[in-house]
């Protein structure tokens, strides 16, 4: 099994079939534009640029599932995206990411990569860690998606290669992208 058996919606309402992304690397992120974490978009962006040519493609997935900071419609999201954020890289319809009503592509993502924590030699890891327990106890329990910007990297064989919590910096998952683009089967 691998992230190809699975199709999304995208943001303009088409089924699309993940095994369209067949052969390259990708980094499946769970958004939300009004979040603070939203000013990773310009260095998702930044990635996106320098590594498509590559072979590389973000899939940005909007949800509404953490402190409902993702709540207009699919043309409201994609304005917000594009215009005050910039961003070229395919968006989704809104997906739950978590819960009974998850998108199965995110059930498949937690199993294969479990939560291992929050890097707790970090303020806002630490800080993170606290907040979740403290306000969100039944977001914290599990292996689930965590908050807003949790990213999954994929190899070119659609396998989940990592993952990665919110308060990780997108470009410090440059080097690892590269190393997968540059790996062979």
């Amino acid at each position: 099994m691998s992230i190809y058996d699975y199709q999304a919606t995208s943001i303009l309402g088409e089924v699309i079939p993940l095994s369209r992304y067949s052969g390259k690397v990708l980094l499946i992120v769970n958004t939300a534009s009004r979040c603070s974490y939203s000013r990773q978009f310009a260095d998702l962006q930044k990635l996106y640029e320098r590594r498509r040519e590559q072979g590389f493609e973000i899939l940005g997935f909007p949800c509404n599932q953490f402190n409902e900071k993702e709540p207009g419609s699919s043309t409201e999201i994609l304005g917000v995206c594009q215009t005050d954020h910039g961003v070229t890289f395919p968006l989704f319809e809104k997906t739950d990411v978590i819960g009974p009503s998850a998108h199965p592509l995110f059930e498949y993502l937690t199993q294969q990569a479990p939560f291992q924590g929050f890097d707790a030699k970090t303020k806002e890891g630490q800080w993170m860690d606290h907040f979740l327990r403290d306000k969100h106890p039944q977001i914290y329990a599990g292996n689930g998606v965590k908050w807003n910007f949790s990213k999954f990297l994929i190899d070119r064989e659609g396998q989940v290669s990592g993952r990665f919590e919110s308060i990780v910096e997108p470009m410090d998952l440059d080097p690892g992208i590269e190393a997968l683009l540059h790996r062979r089967a």
